[in-house]
């Protein structure tokens, strides 16, 4: 399978890391059967701009316009004649509703294709309206399994889906447990209660149990309404757990943190499975020392990649944020839209979609290989990896390849 020029692309970071661009959207000038210099293409983000989850959008839509700017420095689509990109930001506020309507409008308007979302209620909205209308969408960040269950042709995702961070998210606790020594532990299991936390918790569940974990509890909890844990990890200490197993969204994580910090349940350790806030910096950051010794099993850009730090420095520098992981794959996402449109030499959104399922791009996250898409839309190289804050830092710590630091556990000794 031949690889484009984004590849190569991918370590032009002076130039705000590369990616590609692509031909004229229906309804452009040339009818979109070509392009050439002078034309742009629009690509439609949609993602939560407004609402708890305000601050992962933000980054998620940063990190596309970062990739569009990248491309267009670079020289655009050169199999277009150098087409230029450009953004449309659509705000879903995190109602699977109003992203239903907004990827509607994007469409309407001419986008070539769509990424997004962040949440898998949201991104199944999106996905029906983007098969429906025949335009592809990339989802960055969205891990629930059953978007990608229905059959879809124009529906494509970065990240692992939520059986295979559940999966490899108990096998690495094992992993850790074993490697320190201790016995396998006894898991409470606390988790948003949508599709994606509900996928990461069932999956999670049963490879915990049949590696010899005991699930000892587990409670469902709504992620925008809810202000205070301490119910629920009083609750998780009454249970005699050894691991407090969270899959959730950062504002509600940075309140466990919190609940835990006030109840002391006891524990070895909280460990976040696909967690929106146990492995982003500004997590210890906001808590303290009440974040020391949090695990994360996650997809997670590739802190040991020079081009990856090479971005997050950019991020940084032009936004004065750290760089979080999700808009790292919302840059890839757009990145693989403009391969595909710089493969394809033509804007059509069938052509499109068709030059996306053979891809096989560099990715900036830690993975098994390049961006590759399985018949039904999976990236089948997408994998978690497991981090732990420690010392104030998030750091990768599992498996081996991947790891900066070895991991401590028990993350609290005196638990």
């Amino acid at each position: 399978m031949r690889k484009s020029r984004f590849a190569a692309l991918a370590c032009a970071l002076s130039l705000g890391v590369a990616a590609c661009g692509g031909s004229a959207p229906p309804g452009a000038a040339d009818g979109g059967d070509g392009g050439g210099s002078g034309e742009t293409i629009t690509i439609g983000s949609l993602h939560p701009l407004s609402g708890a989850a305000a601050a992962d959008g933000q980054q998620m839509d940063n990190g596309a316009q970062l990739a569009v700017e990248a491309i267009n420095e670079a020289g655009g689509i050169e199999s277009l004649d150098g087409a230029q990109l450009e953004l449309a930001s659509a705000d879903t506020q995190g109602d699977p509703q109003v992203g239903q309507t907004e990827a509607q409008r994007l469409i309407d308007d001419g986008v070539v294709g769509l990424v997004g979302t962040y949440q898998s209620a949201v991104s199944s909205n999106v996905a029906a309206v983007a098969e429906r209308n025949q335009v592809p969408f990339v989802i960055d960040v969205s891990s629930a399994d059953q978007i990608l269950e229905q059959g879809y042709t124009n529906v494509f995702r970065v990240q692992p889906s939520s059986t295979v961070l559940g999966e490899r998210g108990a096998d690495f606790l094992a992993a850790v447990a074993e490697g320190a020594g201790s016995d396998l532990p006894r898991v409470a299991i606390l988790h948003e209660q949508g599709p994606f936390g509900t996928a990461v918790k069932d999956s999670f569940s049963a490879q915990a149990e049949s590696l010899g974990m005991e699930i000892t509890n587990v409670a469902s909890y709504d992620p925008a309404s809810v202000s205070d844990f301490t119910t629920q990890i009083t609750a998780v200490e009454a249970s005699g757990a050894d691991v407090l197993m969270v899959a959730g969204y950062y504002r509600d994580g940075v309140l466990v943190a919190q609940a835990v910090d006030t109840v002391q349940p006891g524990l070895d350790a909280v460990f976040g499975v696909a967690n929106g806030a146990f492995d982003v910096p500004q997590f210890p950051e906001e808590v303290g020392a009440a974040g020391e010794g949090y695990f994360d099993a996650n997809y997670h850009l590739d802190n040991t990649n020079p081009e990856t730090q090479e971005l997050a420095a950019l991020y940084e520098e032009r936004f004065g944020d750290p760089i979080r992981t999700a808009a790292v794959l919302s840059y890839d996402a757009v990145r693989v839209i403009a391969d595909a449109l710089e493969r394809a030499g033509d804007a059509d959104p069938t052509a499109v979609r068709d030059a996306i399922a053979e891809t096989e791009l560099d990715s900036l996250l830690a993975a098994d290989g390049p961006i590759s898409f399985t018949e039904t839309g999976e990236n089948e190289n997408a994998t978690p990896i497991l981090m732990q804050v420690i010392d104030g830092a998030v750091v990768q710590v599992y498996p081996e390849d991947k790891a900066e630091t070895e991991p401590v556990y028990p993350a609290f000794p005196s638990g």
